[in-house]
Order: C-alpha cells, then sequence, then structure tokens
C-alpha cells in the first residue's frame, strides 16, 4: 500500500476561499470517479461553501465531552475504517479535544496518509509556526494553533487561495465571511487593507520558497546545474577576516532594493580541522546575518573559492558579494586570489561584487557582471 498525498490550499487570512476550493477539489474528483468523503470541513455559516460540499459523503463527526461540553471531531477511525481514495479534511493546524487520539489534526492527516489515504486540506499563514508571532505583530492577534512549517512544506502540493485586500474586504461586507454582527468589528482591526496586504505578501513568500525547492527538484533530474533564479538570493563569502561585516551590510543594502530577496552567508571552513578565522569574528558577523534576516551556512572544502561557488549554486543563489584581496598586485599576479578565483569561476551564472577595503566604508563597490 502506498503512502497517500497531501494537498493543501494555503491562504493569508479567513474567507479567502482555501474551504470552497478544497471542495470544489473534491467535487472534480468524483466527477472523475474518485471515491472522495469529507471526513471533517467548517463551513463557518457561509452558504456558497455549505452548497459546494453537498452531493459529497460526509463521515459523521465523533463527539466528546471535555468539561462537561460536548465537542465533535473528525472520526478518524471511522474514515479509517471507510477507505476512501481521497479524504478532505479541513484546518490542519487544529488542536484536537483531549481524549482525541491524537493532539493535533495534522497527526491525524499523516495516519490517513499512511493508510494511502490521499488528503486534501487548509491552513491560514498565521497558523504557520514560523510566521506566528510575524502575524500577530501585524495584527495585534495570537493564534494558539500552529502546525510545523515542515509539515506544510512536505506536502505534495501547496496551492495559494490569492485574494487583494480590496476584494477580501468586498467579500466580508457583502456578508460572505462573517455574520453581519462582526462585519464592522473586523473590518476595522483584523480586516484593515494594511493587515492583509501584509498578510498576502507573507503568503506568497513563504510559498515562494516551495518554487525554488520544485525548482531545484527539476534542475537536479534534469542534470541542469546552472542556477534559475525564481527571486533574489544574494550570498556573502565570509573569509573570517574584519571585512566581514562590511560585506554583510552591502549584502543587506542589495536586497533591500528589490522584494523577496534572501541573505545567505557561507564561511568555508578548511577540510583538516585546523583553524582558519578567528571565531569570534565569525560568531559576531553570523549574529549580524541573522538579525538582518539571513542564514548563516559553514562548509568544509580545500578550496574557499569552488566552496562558495558550489554553495551559491547549490542554492540557486543570484548574487555573490566578496571583499577584494588583501595581497598586493604582483602577489596576486601568481596567486590569484580567492576573489578572483570566484569571478573567473562564476561565469555567467551570477553577479558578483567586489567590495574593496579602503573603500568600503565609503560605500564604493564594484560589479562583475553575470547574469540579471
Amino acid at each position: 500500500m502506498g503512502h497517500g498525498t497531501l494537498r493543501v490550499y494555503l491562504g493569508a487570512a479567513p474567507g479567502v476561499g482555501k474551504t470552497y476550493a478544497m471542495l470544489a477539489e473534491g467535487r472534480r474528483q468524483r466527477r472523475r470517479g474518485t471515491d472522495v468523503v469529507i471526513g471533517f470541513m467548517e463551513d463557518y455559516g457561509r452558504r456558497m461553501t455549505r452548497l459546494m460540499a453537498e452531493g459529497l459523503e460526509t463521515v459523521p463527526r465523533r463527539t466528546l465531552v471535555y468539561r462537561r461540553t460536548p465537542f465533535t471531531e473528525m472520526d478518524l477511525d471511522a474514515v479509517l475504517a471507510r477507505r476512501p481514495t481521497t479524504a478532505l479534511v479541513d484546518e490542519i493546524a487544529h488542536t484536537n479535544i483531549p481524549g482525541s487520539r491524537n493532539a493535533k489534526r495534522w497527526q491525524d492527516i499523516e495516519e490517513l496518509r499512511a493508510a494511502g489515504v490521499d488528503v486534501l486540506t487548509t491552513v491560514n499563514i498565521q497558523h504557520l509556526e514560523s510566521l506566528n508571532e510575524a502575524v500577530e505583530r501585524i495584527t495585534g492577534v495570537r493564534q494558539r494553533e500552529t502546525v510545523p512549517d515542515g509539515v506544510v512544506r512536505a506536502a505534495d502540493q501547496i496551492e495559494v487561495v490569492d485574494m487583494s485586500a480590496d476584494a477580501l474586504r468586498r467579500r466580508m461586507s457583502d456578508g460572505f465571511v462573517y455574520g453581519p454582527e462582526k462585519v464592522e468589528d473586523a473590518l476595522t482591526h483584523y480586516f484593515r487593507v494594511g493587515n492583509l496586504t501584509a498578510l498576502r505578501e507573507l503568503a506568497l513568500l513563504w510559498a515562494a520558497d516551495r518554487v525554488d525547492e520544485a525548482l531545484l527538484r527539476y534542475r537536479t533530474d534534469a542534470h541542469i546545474h546552472r542556477p534559475w533564479a525564481a527571486r533574489e538570493r544574494v550570498v556573502v563569502a565570509l573569509s573570517g577576516g574584519p571585512e566581514g561585516e562590511t560585506l554583510i551590510r552591502r549584502a543587506e543594502r542589495l536586497i533591500s532594493h528589490g522584494a523577496g530577496g534572501e541573505l545567505l552567508a557561507v564561511h568555508v571552513a578548511p577540510a583538516d580541522g585546523l583553524a582558519g578565522a578567528e571565531p569570534g569574528l565569525l560568531t559576531h558577523q553570523r549574529a549580524l546575518v541573522e538579525r538582518a534576516g539571513g542564514r548563516y551556512h559553514e562548509v568544509a572544502g580545500e578550496d574557499p573559492a569552488v566552496g562558495v561557488l558550489d554553495f551559491a549554486r547549490a542554492h540557486n543563489a543570484t548574487q555573490i558579494v566578496i571583499g577584494a584581496t588583501r595581497r598586493g598586485r604582483l602577489g596576486s599576479l601568481f596567486h590569484p586570489s580567492a576573489a578572483t578565483a570566484i569571478i573567473q569561476g562564476s561565469g555567467e551564472d551570477f553577479d558578483c561584487y567586489v567590495v574593496t577595503h579602503e573603500e568600503a566604508a565609503h560605500g564604493r563597490f564594484f560589479r562583475r557582471g553575470g547574469a540579471s
């Protein structure tokens, strides 16, 4: 028996149509002859969502009593016993009532998939663990129910259900999201244009990492070694010297010129394990990278230039920031620096930015053009 697939409908906010899209796909599969059931679905009183569910078989829920109050949850055992080809299970981040077999619904979904059932599910970005605090800063509302990002990223397919802020607010005003008693408060607070615009941007940027993963898989399968850029990704080559802080600052400025860019720093340590840099400087520079929202990496290698180039290609980089050689001009003629080797080895794959030590403090750097 094969492992079931997982498709996730990802939204920036309630009301964009995730559950509707999930149900629509369920209906399409049923028309094609697939055995489809609704394992769990919430319509929140939304008439169009309820209508989309009509005609799909629904597995009855299980009732649990917690603190003398009855609650209904997906009946996992009943869905497993029914053995459909596809199960629609809303809200993957949901926390089950105490007494359920699993604490979280995503764990229920994993059991279904282990039994060979394909699952369609939904989630809003505020429920992703990595974005939970960011969403709270934007909206002032903290979501207690979260799902590990890795669970969602491991899905076979993620579909962003996108809607502009103005369109979602119109849906809200027309009563398609909440009842009339909640509309004014929602529009004034959580569903402000600024909030929705920021949440939508977060959703698209988070999903962009999935684009990078798909491109990487395709490049690997097709034996394509040149980077295919889905977005700007700047790699800073850190030697462990004092110029590293300046390089990081320059890379930050490059990232700030566009939207959705990513900062990566790499230090190539000697493969023999011998110390080749000042640990205190690298620790400080790593903290700078992380404060800038970037990621620090350390790789082992005999040749720093080869290590940097291999890292940049593996991470689908678009630009590399490097420090100019510390050697004198005559020495560089006989012993090319790592910076020179990186420039020569980059071909047309990257833009290389060489920051000179004397002039870096004044903000001047030279560009050696590659593929943009």
